[in-house]
């Protein structure tokens, strides 16, 4: 049965099996793993994962590619249908630790890393395909234009790296851009000790909230800002002119603890609890 590309799903179906083969080599698959597959697609990955592992879930949005997998056979294959963001993730995977393997549709690739950070205990690695300015991100150091609010997270839970670029070539129909495979190995525990990891998702997305301003202006504006702003930041080393970019992972987490300790100074009475 022909299936046509539909635009609004995001849909760009991986079509080159050296791609398939690298990515399933990143993942390490093992006969006991159980793993998720997000945006399956026509099933480029899916086929070859099937018969290595030990179940094998599978995310779906779009209705006709439902119903195929539906009709497949393979008693490991455990299909959900409905939409990977709106899914109740520790309900369905009920047996962690998990691998995720997934060419994601792009247009919710940070929405769905975003879901990755709030459920990394079901997962043990994860092999991902993103659009290359997103892998970028992700892997970007401090001090560059690159690096932002998903770099600063994503570190604090994994060890990142590429595994392979991508071009539109591999897929069809072939996207405008280039891409990127990446490798997310998940820390036994993630590299800052946190009070309360909210909060310093807070802290960070306050951080980059205005990039091109100082961090003084930036967290003012993101209403975590006080009389004695600046003596905080001097107190723990870090200059009130400096811009967010340009702090590493363990400034950040410093930087949220002070504030935790602030907190009742905050412009508008802000509490721990917020977003």
């Amino acid at each position: 049965m022909e299936h046509r590309p539909k635009k609004r799903f995001g849909q760009n179906f991986l079509t080159d099996i050296h791609v398939v083969e690298e990515i399933l080599a990143a993942a390490a698959l093992e006969p006991r793993d159980r793993v998720l597959e997000i945006g399956p697609g026509l099933g480029a990955l899916t086929d070859r994962m099937l018969p290595m592992v030990h179940s094998l879930h599978v995310m779906e949005l779009d209705r006709e590619l439902v119903a195929r997998l539906e009709d497949r056979p393979e008693p490991q294959l455990r299909v959900h249908a409905g939409d990977a963001l709106r899914l109740d993730w520790p309900a369905l995977l009920v047996e962690p630790p998990y691998k995720l393997v997934a060419n994601l549709p792009y247009n919710i690739s940070s929405q769905i890393l975003f879901k990755i950070l709030d459920h990394r205990h079901l997962f043990s690695r994860l092999v991902l395909m993103f659009q290359k300015e997103v892998g970028d991100r992700l892997c970007a150091p401090p001090g560059g234009r690159d690096y932002g609010i998903l770099s600063v997270l994503c570190r604090n839970g994994f060890d990142i790296r590429r595994v392979l670029r991508v071009p539109p070539g591999a897929f069809y129909p072939a996207p405008k851009v280039h891409s990127v495979v990446l490798l997310f190995e998940t820390l036994p525990q993630p590299r800052l000790a946190l009070r309360d990891e909210r909060f310093f998702r807070r802290v960070v997305k306050g951080a980059f909230s205005q990039r091109r301003k100082t961090l003084r202006n930036s967290l003012a504006a993101a209403g975590l800002g006080f009389a004695d702003l600046d003596g905080m930041l001097e107190g723990i080393g870090i200059d009130p002119r400096r811009r967010a970019e340009t702090l590493s992972l363990q400034e950040f987490g410093a930087l949220t603890e002070a504030l935790w300790k602030n907190q009742a100074n905050f412009e508008g009475g802000c509490t721990a609890a917020s977003e």
